[in-house]
């Protein structure tokens, strides 16, 4: 089993040559940095001599066995699958060119966290980023992200960035934590089943979260447009929604 898990991941791996993102990230010898997917080290090297501590996950036995003595003192590096790993209880940021198969389960867990990672700076396909990114529309993931992280392509690969060089085009994307997030941590679940419920019934359909009034008002109340007939709805718009939804489901104080 472990066998063909590595090989998945072994597949969608490109090793990073280009490591001048790690200062655009801003990363220092405060920060507590996690890598996923390890790799040949090239990333792992140079956030070791930028960051205080680096917690590498690298599921290849062979690539981890050849990388291990490589490195300094402040790596810890992990013989692991990342997404059977427990995410750490302190303050930490993660810096990664990702394994592109992998990489909605990966952002998954980083955003489902209890204690969500600070900054995030992630190698994924330019599709992948923009779905995250909500273009051209707002997806249930992209809704998920906004009110925690500001987001946004720090870099654009060149395809040589890359050895091998990917058959796609490749992207780093930022997300950085808001100070003031738009929604509670406890209120994430109920957001997401707002989210689900909206997307899948609609806004104007017969099992819609609130009535066209109740849209309408609350909008308005917002200092926000109208809901599109397209059925477009705006971060902002379903920011404004959910609130009200989930006052109408909590009753009067």
């Amino acid at each position: 089993m472990a066998k063909r898990q590595s090989s998945i991941y072994s597949v969608s791996q490109n090793f990073l040559t280009d490591r001048k993102l790690i200062k655009k990230a801003g990363l220092n010898d405060q920060d507590t940095v996690l890598e996923i997917g390890a790799g040949k080290g090239h990333i792992t090297k140079e956030l070791s001599l930028s960051c205080r501590t680096v917690i590498a996950y690298e599921i290849d036995g062979k690539l981890y066995e050849k990388l291990k003595p490589q490195l300094d003192p402040n790596v810890q590096l992990h013989h692991a699958d990342f997404l059977k790993c427990a995410l750490p209880k302190f303050p930490y940021k993660v810096f990664a060119n990702i394994p592109f198969s992998r990489t909605t389960a990966i952002l998954n867990k980083l955003t489902q966290a209890d204690n969500l990672p600070s900054g995030m700076w992630l190698v994924m396909e330019k599709g992948a980023a923009m779905r995250f990114l909500g273009m051209p529309r707002e997806s249930l993931h992209s809704l998920q992200l906004k009110p925690f992280y500001e987001c946004r392509i720090l870099y654009r690969f060149r395809r040589e960035d890359f050895h091998p060089a990917p058959h796609v085009d490749v992207v780093m994307l930022e997300l950085r934590r808001k100070e003031k997030q738009d929604i509670l941590p406890a209120q994430r679940r109920a957001f997401a089943a707002f989210l689900s419920r909206g997307l899948k019934d609609g806004f104007y359909g017969p099992h819609a979260p609130l009535t066209k009034k109740q849209i309408a008002a609350a909008l308005r109340a917002a200092h926000l447009p109208p809901l599109e007939t397209s059925g477009e709805v705006l971060y902002v718009q379903w920011l404004c929604l959910f609130r009200c939804w989930f006052g109408y489901r909590r009753g009067p104080a």
